[in-house]
């Protein structure tokens, strides 16, 4: 879409709402009008698919409030009839003069700058770019995820010429100013009544060339190669998180900073443990007669192991909890280990355990029934 079109388009019109509507009444108004001119409902219709794309303009910029603000303000000058004022007369503009979006930014100050693209009249070379921000994926053992550990990730990608050092120049060569746009990294375009200005196509925006390019990255002052880099991981990071590395992405243009690194942390499955947030679980298993009679058993952890008292009459699924043996963090107190302890049926009894079995049933469940209530 060219900006200009907010100068001869009414977007309200367009969608058939008025300037003081609200996002869901605009909302509202596109999917009806969008259903039907939508082009697979109108098939070989070119008025329909014309409409369908006006009809789309308008709801992109009316549902987006910052847009939508700078459109109303250019629609008011239209509407007040500021824009007729700019062809003759003290405005400044001579008659047949073309308007151009640098002047009409300056006009209307700093805000509406933004809308046609530029911020001022003086075209301007293309300021320092940030590098875009790259990821990599790091698949880390559960014991590294929960203690934390620095590693590596090999990363390909748009790096920094090592020959040129990112001038696009063969060493020894010099840089020199754009012919085209003087230096200014920009160039200017008329298309009828309005003269706008864009990048230049010598240079790309930034005001200088090379006359010998570099012969190692023909001239782009990049190259792709992969990298080595080194990334601590924070203890007790989670499956899934994600940790930024400053600068460590794609390089910048003209002079502009690097992007960040974006590493994807995989944690693997523990044979024994699993995670709860700062906690850890693990399920121990333990004989009928340790719980009956109740024991004293071992219990791994991450570090050394621990003892642990399992009381007399302790049932099934019990869990019990041993504090800071959880995840560790940096700051504050770390989480637990909650053992789930399993009590272990025999399913193999020779004759002289099961009469054994039968002797302790006749003695200590006499009278006892563990489904009473359970009648319907």
């Amino acid at each position: 879409m060219m900006n200009r079109d907010w100068v001869d388009k009414d977007f309200y019109k367009v969608l058939g709402v008025s300037k003081n509507a609200d996002a869901k009444e605009i909302k509202r108004a596109y999917r009806k009008l969008a259903q039907r001119y939508h082009p697979d409902a109108n098939p070989n219709d070119a008025k329909a698919e014309e409409k369908f794309k006006d009809i789309s303009e308008a709801y992109a910029t009316l549902s987006n409030e910052e847009q939508r603000k700078e459109y109303d303000e250019v629609r008011q000058m239209v509407d007040s009839g500021g824009f007729r004022g700019f062809q003759s007369g003290p405005s400044g503009f001579g008659a047949g003069q073309k308007i151009r979006f640098e002047d009409l930014g300056d006009l209307f100050g700093g805000g509406l700058g933004n809308v046609f693209g530029f911020g001022g009249t003086t075209s301007r070379r293309s300021g320092p770019q940030r590098g875009a921000d790259t990821s990599a994926e790091l698949h880390l053992s559960f014991e590294d995820a929960i203690r934390g550990v620095t590693t590596t990730v090999s990363v390909k990608g748009e790096t920094v010429c090592r020959t040129c050092r990112g001038s696009g120049a063969e060493p020894g060569t010099p840089v020199e100013t754009c012919p085209t746009c003087h230096g200014s990294g920009m160039v200017a375009q008329s298309q009828g009544f309005f003269s706008t200005t864009r990048p230049c196509p010598t240079c790309g925006g930034t005001g200088t060339t090379v006359r010998t390019p570099c012969h190692a990255c023909h001239g782009t002052g990049t190259t792709t190669r992969v990298r080595t880099i080194k990334v601590k991981i924070p203890a007790g990071v989670k499956n899934g998180a994600v940790v930024r590395l400053k600068g460590k992405g794609t390089p910048g243009r003209n002079g502009g900073p690097a992007g960040d690194l974006l590493v994807k942390v995989h944690v693997a499955r523990h044979k024994l443990f699993r995670r709860a947030g700062d906690n850890l679980k693990i399920k121990v298993p333990i004989t009928f007669t340790e719980a009956a009679l109740g024991t004293e058993i071992t219990v791994p952890t991450l570090d050394e192991p621990v003892r642990l008292k399992v009381p007399a009459g302790t049932r099934s699924g019990r869990t019990f909890r041993v504090r800071g043996r959880g995840v560790k963090k940096k700051k504050g107190r770390p989480g637990d280990l909650l053992v789930t302890v399993e009590v272990v049926v025999p399913t193999r009894l020779s004759r002289e355990a099961k009469k054994m079995l039968q002797q302790f049933a006749e003695e200590f469940e006499a009278g006892i029934n563990p489904r009473e209530g359970l009648e319907v």
